[in-house]
């Protein structure tokens, strides 16, 4: 008497939500096949790797939880289930070993992601998971199985016993992730909250000078502030504006200002770690024949990126110190719009958490899973993304598992999590 087939789950997407989600599945005995239209996986997850792998972060729980903002009850769980140590954990079981970095990021020992998702093919491939590369996603046909466009532009009908759907989001679309997804998803009548840009740059209007002479150039150890909130980081001058880690932090808050308003001004704090009255005692020494570039540089540390800066703001400077002072502390960048979703870190929008249920499936949509950048949530840089797309897609496989009634193999937190030293 032959031995029943395990149950097939199709996995749709080669990110790494749709890759963990493959390998809990694997690891379950369930036979998983996942589909990718670009001829390898993980080519984002690649991309993200060329600056250091940031995987995810080692502050506390309280607050890392508290970075996805709205959609934190709906993630919190997830994150519970797959923290920050779980997640090096898994990373240090495939032989990359882990570090956290001077601001409390957590990398890989070998500083990129190619070495990390050699290992983890590896064990997917000794885990029976199947790679189906080349085939498009097409949505599902009136019988309710999954279309494809396979590598010869034939159409591929497949009847899984379940559904992950972890095909990201919209941005770096060269890479896989084009955002194609929601149409055959508002087609089966689920919603879909539009893409839209994260952890992207914005466009102001520089002058010729700024442009031609100071485009690549870092603001470094600056402090940026919109509204109540201020970031301490670095950013970059851009032919079209500015972008880097501490403008991303505040990303949301200028995206969506600059979405109900037109408009939203950026203040820019090129020396904070000094407060206006000992920057104004300074700047009130007499000049003795100096340029106004020379004295501020030597008078208030600043670049020569900065004193163009200010000049932006105010072509003719302040005569008086105190002035003086009060501009170098807030410098006001008029920002008139966002970079491209095509050329963003990150989206936001998608599958709102009302239309899945605890375990991420689709409501409308019984047996389907989602996880990734496919649900309606958004987190800055410094491992937030990373971890979260890694939870989620855990979530969606161990919700596949209960639905099909397996039990969950997978993924069980080691022993040395809780005592891990950084």
């Amino acid at each position: 008497m032959s031995l029943p087939s395990p149950p097939q789950v199709a996995v749709i997407g080669g990110g790494p939500a749709g890759l963990i989600a493959a390998e809990v599945l694997g690891q379950s005995g369930v036979s998983a096949t996942v589909y990718d239209q670009m001829p390898s996986v993980g080519r984002k997850f690649l991309m993200a790797g060329r600056g250091g792998l940031n995987l995810t972060h080692s502050e506390d729980f309280e607050r890392f939880a508290a970075r996805y903002a709205e959609a934190q009850p709906h993630l919190r769980p997830l994150l519970e289930a797959f923290g920050p140590e779980d997640l090096r954990d898994w990373c240090e079981g495939l032989g990359q070993e882990t570090f956290v970095g001077s601001s409390g990021r957590v990398f890989p020992k070998a500083f990129k992601a190619s070495p990390l998702l050699r290992a983890w093919l590896s064990r997917l491939d000794a885990l029976g998971v199947r790679l189906a590369l080349r085939h498009r996603w097409q949505g599902w046909d009136e019988a309710g199985r999954l279309v494809f466009t396979d590598p010869a532009g034939e159409i591929l009908r497949v009847t899984p016993d379940a559904t992950v759907l972890a095909l990201g989001g919209a941005s770096w679309p060269r890479l896989g992730s084009d955002g194609a997804w929601t149409s055959p998803l508002e087609a089966a009548g689920i919603a879909v909250m539009p893409l839209r840009p994260a952890n992207m740059g914005f466009t102001l209007a520089w002058s010729e000078v700024m442009r031609s002479r100071f485009e690549g150039e870092p603001l470094k150890r600056i402090a940026l502030t919109f509204g109540d909130v201020t970031i301490r980081g670095e950013a970059v001058v851009t032919a079209e504006g500015i972008e880097g880690g501490a403008v991303y932090a505040l990303s949301a808050r200028l995206r969506d200002a600059i979405e109900k308003q037109g408009h939203a001004t950026l203040m820019v704090d090129l020396r904070p770690d000094l407060p206006a009255e000992a920057l104004a005692a300074r700047l009130g020494a007499t000049r003795r024949g100096q340029s106004a570039s020379t004295f501020l540089r030597k008078a208030a540390g600043l670049s020569p990126v900065g004193v163009a800066l200010l000049r932006e703001a105010r072509p003719a400077l302040p005569e008086r110190a105190e002035d003086l002072a009060r501009l170098i502390k807030a410098v006001p960048l008029a920002l008139t719009g966002t970079k491209s979703l095509e050329r963003a870190i990150s989206s936001a929008g998608g599958i709102p958490f009302g239309e899945v249920d605890e375990h991420l499936m689709l409501r409308r949509k019984p047996g389907v899973f989602v996880a990734g950048e496919m649900l309606d949530w958004e987190a800055p840089t410094g491992g937030y993304l990373l971890q979260a797309t890694f939870a989620t897609g855990i979530a969606a496989a161990r919700g596949a598992l209960a639905h099909l009634e397996i039990p969950d193999a997978a993924l069980t937190r080691s022993p040395s999590s809780a005592t891990r030293q950084p």
